[in-house]
């Protein structure tokens, strides 16, 4: 079997190599350069109609779309995904409420609140309180569960690297006790802090600064 995760250092990349480490699929990484537009370039576009990260390629086979991604991963392994029908439909629900949801909110409050060069309060601030109002239903959710569909799923891999990134997105937590001991149990699982660090981190903070910054249109 021969994976290849085409990545860069944001959370839409760090669901994949979660995955791959909790899955403990051996794969290959092929940085993207953003700085480059590398995402653009044509080889890569074949592979990835958007343009965007991350692309899985598993012997031959190419898949584009994190949760794609998260999904073919489950069902290919078997894990992380339950088979029941009622199982599937409640880890697939909070998927594609990090999806639609968690993702691009975020994704907007970074580019308006960071890179966009005029900065616009009124439209920082819409974006901040639609991510408040997320994080407090996902307060709520982990108030009677361990895990956000019950047990450890592919849902919590695709949350976990967007909701940790609070503070770079200049979010606050302070009140939501369920989100933050949720944060720190899935952020102390040795796959995720693996998966966390791919690519290979030099100066961690630079490199999401300049990934970021080259293509804020990659973040969501």
């Amino acid at each position: 079997m021969a994976i290849t995760l085409y990545t860069a250092a944001t959370p839409n990349g760090w669901k994949v190599s979660i995955a791959l480490e909790e899955m403990r699929l051996p794969y290959a990484v092929r940085v993207i350069d953003f700085a480059s537009s590398e995402q653009k370039a044509d080889w890569y576009v074949k592979l990835n109609p958007n343009g965007r990260i991350p692309t899985l390629e598993d012997d031959g086979f190419v898949i584009f779309e994190s949760g794609a991604i998260l999904i073919y991963l489950a069902e290919k392994t078997g894990k992380f995904l339950p088979r029941d029908v009622q199982g599937r439909s409640r880890v697939m629900q909070w998927l594609m409420f990090q999806m639609s949801g968690i993702g691009p909110m975020m994704g907007q409050v970074n580019v308006f609140a960071r890179y966009f060069p005029e900065k616009i309060p009124s439209v920082i601030d819409r974006y901040r309180r639609e991510v408040t109002r997320l994080f407090a239903i996902l307060d709520r959710q982990f108030a009677a569960h361990e895990y956000v569909a019950g047990d450890y799923s592919i849902a919590d891999m695709a949350l976990w690297p967007w909701v940790s990134g609070y503070d770079y997105s200049g979010m606050s937590i302070e009140g939501f006790d369920n989100l933050k001991r949720w944060l720190a149990l899935v952020g102390a699982r040795p796959a995720v802090q693996a998966g966390r660090d791919v690519p290979i981190r030099r100066d961690r903070a630079a490199e999401i600064e300049q990934a970021q910054k080259a293509a804020p249109n990659m973040l969501v």
